[in-house]
């Protein structure tokens, strides 16, 4: 049997996270249509991360498995013309027999992006989170400082009942802007629910001088999610890239 190692983007607007589920439709349960088709054969797609509803992707990985003879390129080219508008087969390539695109990733970027201005994007509505006052980039900056490297993130977390340890590693912050945009780029060795939207609506409540730069230590220390800022909204955030090795999750650095 193959091992396909597929990299995929999205637009999450229309679904209901990554993974599937009973009652609501998802990117996994809609690839998982398409997919059975072109291969002729029932499959399950394992994807590297769940996302929440409305999260997109700019890269994705899945990893499925089949008998089917097909090429990768005419795997691509077929699942491409079969998925909906808002689902891109981006590559497609052989894997070795154990890999697993959750287990075997190393680390992840994610992208957050506001549109900061009195005037919506016309253009952006599900794509940026609107945000109708002026940014303090400085001030955000230095708050996200203190968040990189190895730290106990249980503040940062929506529910942390469902994992054994809250400490994960951040090794790149940075914060852009260009005009109306801002944008946050987060590089790190795993995510806990929500971290990216909770960290980045923290951020906003530093730019409304509701929160210190200089208080994200003690948020940090605090273990407790009532300590930091808000849950920013689900639209801006992306998953921008994952990593299947050192090398390649350090080249930029």
């Amino acid at each position: 049997m193959r091992n396909l190692k597929v990299m995929t983007a999205y637009r999450g607007t229309k679904y209901h996270g990554f993974q599937r589920q009973s009652n609501a439709v998802t990117v996994q349960e809609t690839l998982e249509k398409h997919l059975s088709k072109v291969l002729n054969e029932p499959v399950t797609v394992t994807g590297c991360s769940r996302t929440d509803t409305g999260v997109h992707a700019n890269n994705f990985c899945f990893n499925v498995k089949t008998n089917s003879r097909i090429s990768c390129l005419g795997f691509q080219r077929g699942v491409n013309g079969e998925l909906p508008d808002d689902i891109s087969i981006l590559s497609c390539e052989e894997a070795s027999s154990d890999f697993h695109a959750r287990f075997d990733c190393v680390g992840k970027e994610y992208i957050y992006k506001m549109h900061c201005s009195e005037s919506k994007n016309p253009f952006a509505s599900d794509l940026m989170f609107h945000y109708r006052r002026k940014f303090d980039i400085d001030a955000a900056k230095r708050a996200a400082e203190y968040l990189v490297g190895e730290h106990d993130f249980a503040s940062f977390c929506a529910d942390c009942t469902n994992v054994s340890t809250t400490i994960r590693t951040i090794y790149s912050f940075r914060i852009e802007n260009c005009g109306d945009s801002v944008t946050m780029l987060v590089k790190g060795s795993g995510f806990l629910y929500n971290m990216i939207r909770i960290i980045v609506g923290t951020l906003i409540d530093v730019s409304e001088k509701r929160i210190s730069p200089d208080d994200i230590p003690s948020i940090l220390a605090a273990k407790n999610r009532l300590r930091a800022g808000r849950t920013a909204m689900a639209h801006g955030l992306y998953l921008n890239r994952v990593f299947y090795s050192k090398a390649e999750l350090f080249d930029d650095e």
